[in-house]
């Protein structure tokens, strides 16, 4: 073994790595069996050791993907090992003690896979953390609630990747006992769930949750959609007839109900139209309740939060779908009756200058991802903890400079992965250098926190509302959207119900 070649023994035996840029890097480690065959759609189970030296060089295979953003073409016949993790650390050995962030990718719950480039975490690692990225399971394999198997398997991998740092993450130099968990959109969901499940108490410290999605689905809800899916694959909502789908094959499904949900609003509710059919599930067992209700109660008063969201978060939705200056009266008015029953007047009156364009960006905003977000830093202080608060209002300069602050922006600022892949539909293909001195803030406020030294700003509070405004000029502000804020006083987040009946399982019973 070369200088450039690091070792380290883990409890399931030792991995090689390579050197990269000062930094010792370990890529495709297993944290569990793979879980197929008899182990599909089961809890993740403890990953068997090896003898000799098992190279880490390569990232894993990515768990089975939607057809969304033609990921699902990047894990065709790319194996089943598909609970791994990744780390990077600037001083492997016992001793270091450095603070460890475990990253939480995000993607509807339905895509996602810590290869992707925006999430290489060798820039944060040379700040003096260790950086662990990990798989795990999306989309039916992942969230469907499927009889006969346990609710939120992917969460239950993440916990599972999360007791594998406790364990083996002092040999890379990282300190178990100052873990911060980080994710944006589903990974924020993600975090949020955590921090209201048992299985993972203990496990982490601190935790930064990038824009929360409001969609947490009651029982009823999954099993419903459980029914769809099974509807289209001509089965049952079992594990049993799951199982006789290959995976490669079961997000289709996904994909189909997914595109079909428009026309259930009076099934599914709101969510119907979000195209989104996964969500973590208040099972009552694994998630024992939703995570604003948990933090209210306290039980997360142990744990050190930060808490944001972007300005424009729909603005890449509308982009992507082709609605930017086409949102017409009538879509408006639809958007704001479903996500905002009775909140309708007053947003006209709160924004009295908005076209039909602006107030669905802004009803759609706040409903998936704004308002859950502050909500869920109320809790967290309501329940006797600490929360720090952000928001960007930054705009990106990619696509002609439309997208403004938009959803996932904070994603390649917070890595300082600025260049390639979406980091470069979002940044351009040259980053202006405005992009590398937010980046830099970004990532001195989010390790500075992992390390015990805070952000770098105040917590939030009920009277203040002390938030970091992420911009050119960054500064602390009050918290920029108060008439949304006012909009939603008083409403409740929560589990999602099932709205009807389901229709002997007609996805577009309406």
């Amino acid at each position: 073994m070369g200088a450039d070649e690091p070792e380290v023994r883990t409890t399931a035996g030792v991995l090689r790595g390579e050197q990269e840029a000062g930094l010792a890097v370990f890529r495709g480690i297993p944290f569990a069996q793979p879980p197929v065959g008899a182990l599909r759609f089961g809890a993740p189970q403890a990953v068997r050791g090896w003898d000799g030296v098992r190279k880490a060089v390569a990232y894993g295979p990515p768990p089975p993907q939607a057809s969304a953003f033609g990921m699902d073409a990047l894990n065709q016949g790319t194996g089943d090992d598909w609970l791994t993790l990744n780390v990077w650390t600037p001083d492997p050995g016992s001793g270091a003690g450095l603070p460890v962030m475990v990253w939480l990718y995000g993607g509807a719950y339905s895509i996602g896979m810590s290869s992707l480039p925006e999430y290489d975490g060798g820039r944060l690692a040379r700040q003096g953390v260790v950086v662990v990225t990990l798989n795990y399971r999306v989309g039916i394999e992942g969230f469907g609630l499927i009889e006969g198997a346990p609710a939120n398997r992917g969460l239950l991998d993440q916990v599972a990747a999360l007791e594998w740092v406790r364990e083996n993450i002092r040999a890379f130099g990282g300190d178990p006992d100052q873990v911060t968990v980080f994710g944006e959109s589903a990974g924020a969901g993600s975090v949020a769930a955590l921090l209201a499940m048992p299985r993972a108490a203990g496990l982490f410290r601190r935790a930064v949750a990038q824009s929360v999605p409001g969609t947490f689905f009651s029982a009823e809800l999954a099993a419903d959609f459980a029914r769809a899916f099974a509807d289209e694959l001509g089965l049952r909502p079992t594990a049993a007839d799951f199982g006789t789908v290959a995976p490669s094959r079961l997000p289709a499904a996904g994909d189909a109900v997914g595109a079909a949900m428009r026309g259930s609003l009076k099934r599914w509710g709101a969510v119907a139209h979000t195209s989104v059919p996964l969500a973590p599930v208040v099972d009552g067992e694994v998630l024992p309740v939703d995570p604003w209700q948990a933090l209210a109660s306290g039980a997360g008063r142990e744990i050190e939060l930060v808490v944001g969201h972007t300005r424009d978060e729909f603005r890449l939705f509308m982009a992507l779908g082709g609605m930017l200056g086409e949102v017409t009266e009538e879509r408006a008015a639809v958007a704001l009756e479903v996500f905002a029953p009775g909140r309708e007047d007053a947003y006209r009156a709160a924004f009295p200058d908005a076209g039909p364009e602006e107030l669905y960006e802004l009803v759609n905003s706040d409903w998936l991802f704004r308002m859950p977000s502050l909500r869920l830093a109320e809790a967290q202080i309501g329940g006797g903890g600490r929360a720090h608060f952000y928001e960007l209002t930054w705009s990106a300069p990619g696509m002609g400079g439309g997208l403004g602050a938009c959803h996932g922006l904070d994603v390649p600022l917070v890595f300082g992965t600025l260049d390639g892949g979406l980091p470069a539909m979002l940044l351009g293909e040259t980053p202006p250098p405005e992009a590398e001195e937010l980046s830099a803030r970004f990532r001195s406020a989010w390790t500075g926190f992992a390390s015990g030294d805070g952000p770098g700003w105040p917590a939030y509070d009920l009277e203040q509302r002390l938030v970091q405004v992420f911009d050119t000029s960054p500064a602390v502000a009050a918290y920029p959207e108060e008439a949304s804020r006012e909009i939603w006083r008083g409403h409740v987040f929560g589990a999602l119900p099932l709205v009807g009946q389901s229709l002997g399982g007609s996805v577009a019973g309406g």
